[in-house]
């Protein structure tokens, strides 16, 4: 495989089965100069798969900005760089952003070889629409933080998709569920293309009562998938936020109005208060 002046390489890996490493990705980590690695000791375990021996340099959070001048460096006097993740596809809830942003910057060419990605594969058999969907990646550890972001999320109209980890799993699900409402479709996908691959759909609430059924199924790496806010029920929101701001206009300023409404509907004040604008203005 020829593959000219340097360049670096982002490259989609395996998710689970191993077998998912397309014929190109191979061929790319088998001619590079070195790979960056998010985890070389887990990542050497695909490599010996594929029969690969290259220098692995490990390339994380907590140094991807420290390494990303001198990668760049090398980059431009033609060194040839992939870049790996953990599983799936870089950048995706994975470090590479510093770096693919200053090879742009720095003139380097960049070539992207796809492949799996965690987030797609449970979107594609989820039953949920597929035609537009928004990507949130991990949601905050602490239950305030992350049910202030789920509140930002509750009129998305588009389906969203979370991962999360085993031990904050059920804990998201109960957020999502008290945020979205617990008759809110989704769908969890667990160990996707691994040996106890499972893909459940049911109501938020139903899939928490299913995990909580049985403590070995929240053990694993999840993707959940919800369905996003549907336009006759955006629409009753929306009646109803416009009669509770009604009434409390006439008694409250607009922002203590649009800040009580929020505490009663749910909805974001942000939204609320131009409504209340609105209302006022008479539009």
């Amino acid at each position: 495989m020829s593959i000219g002046p340097g360049a670096l390489y982002v490259v989609a890996t395996p998710i689970g089965n191993l077998e998912d490493l397309s014929p190109r990705a191979c061929a790319v980590l088998k001619v590079v100069d070195t790979i960056l690695a998010e985890d070389t000791r887990m990542s050497q375990r695909l490599l010996r798969a594929y029969g690969i021996s290259k220098p692995l340099l490990a390339y994380h959070e907590h140094n991807e900005r420290q390494l990303v001048n001198g990668i760049v460096k090398r980059l431009r006097a033609g060194e040839h760089i992939a870049l790996i993740s953990n599983a799936g596809t870089p950048l995706i809830s994975d470090p590479g952003f510093h770096l693919i942003r200053a090879a742009h910057e720095a003139g380097v060419r960049l070539f992207s070889v796809p492949g799996p990605c965690a987030a797609v594969a449970a979107l594609a058999v989820s039953g949920l629409p597929s035609d537009r969907f928004v990507f949130e990646g991990f949601l905050p550890a602490k239950m305030s933080a992350r049910q202030r972001y789920l509140q930002d999320l509750r009129q998305e109209p588009r389906t969203m998709i979370f991962y999360e980890t085993p031990h904050r799993l059920l804990s998201s699900l109960t957020d999502m569920a008290v945020v979205f409402g617990p008759a809110r479709r989704a769908c969890l996908a667990k160990e996707i293309t691994k040996v106890h691959e499972t893909i459940y759909v049911n109501a938020l609430e139903g899939i928490t009562k299913w995990l909580e059924e049985i403590e070995e199924r929240q053990k694993g790496e999840f993707v959940i998938v919800v369905e996003g806010l549907h336009p006759d029920e955006k629409a009753r929101e929306e009646q109803k936020a416009q009669a509770v701001l009604e009434v409390l206009l006439k008694y409250l300023p607009l922002s203590q109005a649009s800040a009580a409404a929020a505490e009663i509907t749910g909805i974001p004040k942000n939204m609320l208060y131009r409504l209340a604008i609105e209302i006022k203005t008479g539009r």
